[in-house]
């Protein structure tokens, strides 16, 4: 379908980004570019009702249905507001106009224009703006400063029963390390202390550039950055883990011992249907290792419930495994045939929705358990934290055990800022967001912990 693009020259402008972290750097990437044009950026939380703008464009995530929805809901909210005034234009781009661009183009005709997933240069044309190659390594940060997300590749060469990431972001790219050390450096100059490094499967890095798996590597270069305090890990794929990275987490405290690893179940039947290229035994083998080289390292993971092929028998043993190896941190899903995928075209989905459901339930209060003892076992200590936020007398912090936007939280009173402040009446706590501390856990429950502030980093 050949798509008409209305252009534009606005003024105020209001991204909004939907699905995973990976999406926001795009945006990022994007709105750094309006912003050096002169447009004004407004918030993505901003009510259009109360804050008109020019123009609306929204990232979009096509992963599984319910981000779909979300996304379909998104624009049909933007429709809306459009159609009250309270925008002018309204473009939409990423995964979902990826994966659907001729189905949504007519659709929803109120849009002025679908761009797909690496389409940003567009937009940038359609509003008259000039696509700078020399701010390609710089970002507009939308999360709070003192901490960002860095992409280090695009696409997946993996091919998983139930993933549709190969077919909307293609194969596996990975960026160049002269490249990401720039984009650090940049980060690192606006505050960011904390560097949550991202991909579809961050272990795969650097196989099409280099030849070999260069994440160890890549690591040892980030920390080298100034500024640059803390170093975590997201989207690890299991199979032919680089053990390279855990001599690295191991030994560089600006590594932290955190991984987010997603296994996706336990079963060597049910890990082969969902073609993960790794067996029960091989993934039990690489939790060991990871805890073995790295003592004391935190495990993030995901599990799926409801694949085809899973029975009352193989779900037991996922059950067994997730008990066995008490993650710190363990997340699920319900299985989702998605279109195109080679479960789709393969596999009966012969799972009733109800089990999946019950499952899924069974599963998390298992996890519930798990989480709530792990807490507990920290009651006592004294841990280093970074400051993220402050609100009605509450501070929300964070260890190097808890990665932001999906882990549980630190949450200490005010009561107890005496310690860092030496009892000044005019401090403004406000002063401390993005600063280092240390806490006392006093208390916990399955999803935060409650702590006292205890001294200065």
């Amino acid at each position: 379908m050949t798509v008409e693009y209305t252009y534009c020259r606005p003024k105020k402008v209001q991204v909004v980004t939907l699905g995973c972290s990976k999406n926001r750097v795009d945006s990022e990437h994007l709105m750094r570019k309006l912003e050096d044009a002169g447009v004004e950026l407004v918030p993505e939380n901003n009510d259009l009702l109360e804050n008109r703008v020019d123009a609306v464009i929204i990232n979009t995530c096509g992963f599984i249905k319910d981000a779909k929805v979300e996304s379909i809901e998104a624009i049909m909210a933007a429709v809306d507001a459009k159609e009250q005034g309270c925008a002018d234009y309204l473009f939409v781009f990423g995964c979902l106009s990826q994966r659907y661009m001729d189905e949504l183009v007519a659709e929803i005709p109120e849009v002025d224009g679908f761009f797909g997933a690496f389409d940003t240069a567009s937009i940038l044309e359609v509003m008259g703006i000039m696509n700078k190659s020399d701010l390609n390594e710089q970002r507009y940060l939308t999360t709070p400063k003192h901490y960002a997300y860095l992409k280090i590749s695009e696409g997946c060469d993996r091919t998983c029963s139930y993933c549709a990431i190969p077919m909307i972001r293609g194969k596996h790219i990975s960026v160049p390390m002269e490249k990401l050390v720039k984009e650090t450096e940049y980060l690192a100059a606006k505050g960011v202390k904390e560097l949550i490094v991202i991909a579809q499967d961050t272990t795969y890095y650097g196989l099409d550039l280099y030849g070999r798996r260069a994440l160890g590597e890549l690591l040892q270069r980030l920390c080298a950055i100034e500024g640059i305090e803390w170093i975590r890990i997201h989207y690890s794929y299991p199979a032919q883990f680089p053990q390279d990275v855990l001599d690295v987490m191991a030994s560089n405290p600006k590594v932290c011992k955190y991984l987010d690893i997603p296994l996706q179940h336990a079963s060597s039947k049910l890990l082969s249907a969902m073609r993960r290229s790794i067996d029960g035994p091989q993934t039990q083998k690489i939790i060991d290792d990871i805890r073995s080289k790295v003592p004391g390292v935190v495990l993030r993971t995901t599990m799926i419930v409801g694949h085809p092929g899973e029975d009352r028998r193989e779900f037991e043993k996922l059950l067994a495994f997730v008990e066995k190896n008490r993650f710190e941190r363990l997340g699920a899903f319900t299985y989702s045939e998605e279109e195109g995928t080679y479960g789709a075209q393969n596999l009966k989905d012969t799972v009733r929705e109800s089990t999946k459901q019950k499952r899924y339930e069974e599963l998390m209060e298992l996890q519930s358990s798990i989480s709530l003892a792990y807490n507990e076992s920290r009651i006592g200590s004294i841990e280093k934290v970074i400051i993220d936020s402050y609100s009605d007398g509450v501070f929300v912090t964070r260890s190097q055990q808890e990665s932001p936007e999906v882990d549980g939280e630190i949450l200490v009173g005010k009561e107890s800022l005496v310690a860092l402040t030496g009892g000044k009446s005019d401090f403004d706590p406000c002063s401390l967001i993005g600063t280092f501390a240390k806490v006392k856990i006093v208390g916990a429950n399955e999803y935060d912990l409650i702590a006292e502030f205890c001294g200065q980093d």
